[in-house]
């Protein structure tokens, strides 16, 4: 066991990891370009000498390190970054213009990095084998790239019997892990609306069908409407989060485009909100004389978190953080994570990773442009899945 005072701050391992979150912090590629970052680890588990599997179609990378004979664990990690503009005045600020780790997966990536150094270091004393998963497109849903990893078998040859994985979560302080049993994160809804109207000239407005105006009335009136056709006791969210239209401001628009997600714990939920959104849609443009293309892609399922991995998770988090310190009945998110789809093939636990520091200001929200975390959170993440993973064997060899 892996036990130490994490009050004292940066350390010689602490500064490693670092180094390597600011630098894939400042290369940052979206889901399906992660080519450098790809690069990078392979280098890096060669280097530790911790066989690299790696793949044709996508950039995702296994290692796998090889102990003792006995059962097999992972540890997951994904590595895409977001579209969004970076507007942190860091050093290591994003060099690619708008793009940016805004979801914190460059500290996965360290965290998992600095998994696969120390466990190399002990190889001879592990009963058993760890993969190290580094995986693309998190981001890319409803497809994403966790489906890709396990068609490509990663989780055979040899097989998995327990799969852990985690995220920083700014909602809870360094030092600090959340988790439960069962449902913990949602599962996700993916929708594009194209509304199609017919152009002209602004001067004459009653020889077209305004596409913009039609845009505007339908996302106030799916806002509205769902939430007075729902029971707002059920969890769920809506967000449109994008709309593209028009060509030139003294054009009538022809066409907009508007983007959204959805999050619920129960398919049924999304599936009446993807009828009120098509009953608005269908009133909306009927009146007006426009037309509209729904596109309602069901993505990630609910991640459910199972019971024995998740123990092991908790006890090995008291036994590092403290009891007070290890949220073990955490209220479920909205947030929903394709590390999902592991856990509807073998067992398997996903948990929150405290970054958020008062003392210094440096945290803010998720998917935010001025996202930063408490870099000594990495150590701790790092510490916590390595004392997860060694128990795991223990317990799948018993």
């Amino acid at each position: 066991m892996v036990l130490r005072d994490y009050s004292i701050g940066i350390n010689a391992e602490t500064d490693e990891m670092i180094a390597w979150r600011r630098e894939i912090h400042k290369n940052p590629e979206l889901s399906g370009c992660e080519y450098r970052t790809s690069n990078l680890i392979k280098n890096m588990l060669s280097e530790w000498d911790v066989k690299v599997q790696e793949f044709e179609e996508h950039f995702g990378v296994i290692g796998i390190l090889e102990g003792q004979p006995g059962p097999c664990v992972a540890i997951r990690a994904d590595m895409d970054a977001l579209p969004v503009t970076e507007e942190n005045e860091k050093p290591y600020k994003s060099i690619n213009q708008g793009v940016m780790h805004a979801c914190g997966h460059d500290a996965h990536v360290a965290v998992l990095l600095g998994c696969a150094k120390e466990l190399s270091k002990r190889r001879g004393l592990i009963k058993g084998s760890v993969k190290f998963i580094f995986q693309p497109s998190e981001e890319d849903s409803p497809e994403g790239g966790a489906r890709m990893m396990i068609r490509d078998a990663n989780l055979k040859f040899p097989e998995v019997g327990m799969i852990f994985g985690l995220h920083v979560w700014p909602d809870l302080p360094t030092g600090t892990i959340g988790l439960r049993v069962g449902p913990m994160m949602a599962s996700s809804v993916r929708f594009q609306v194209k509304i199609i109207g017919r152009g002209g000239h602004a001067s004459q407005p009653h020889y077209g069908v305004d596409a913009v105006a039609m845009a505007i009335s339908s996302i106030s009136e799916i806002y509205q409407t769902i939430n007075r056709k729902i029971d707002p006791m059920i969890p769920w969210t809506i967000n449109i989060g994008k709309i593209n239209g028009g060509e030139r401001y003294n054009v009538i628009p022809k066409e907009v485009v508007f983007e959204g997600a959805v999050r619920a714990f129960d398919v049924k939920i999304q599936e009446q909100i993807e009828k009120i959104i098509r009953d608005v849609l269908m009133s909306i443009t009927r009146i007006h004389g426009g037309e509209y293309n729904l596109k309602y892609n069901y993505g990630y399922p609910v991640l459910k978190n199972h019971k024995e991995p998740t123990d092991i998770v908790s006890e090995v988090g008291k036994e590092i953080l403290g009891n007070e310190n290890v949220f073990s009945e955490i209220a479920p998110v909205l947030a929903s994570e394709d590390f999902s789809r592991y856990l509807e093939c073998i067992p398997g636990s996903f948990f929150l990773l405290g970054c958020s520091s008062s003392s210094n200001g440096l945290s803010s929200k998720l998917h935010n442009s001025n996202f930063h975390l408490d870099e000594k959170s990495l150590l701790l993440g790092r510490d916590v899945l390595i004392n997860v993973a060694l128990r795991a064997l223990e317990t799948l060899s018993t």
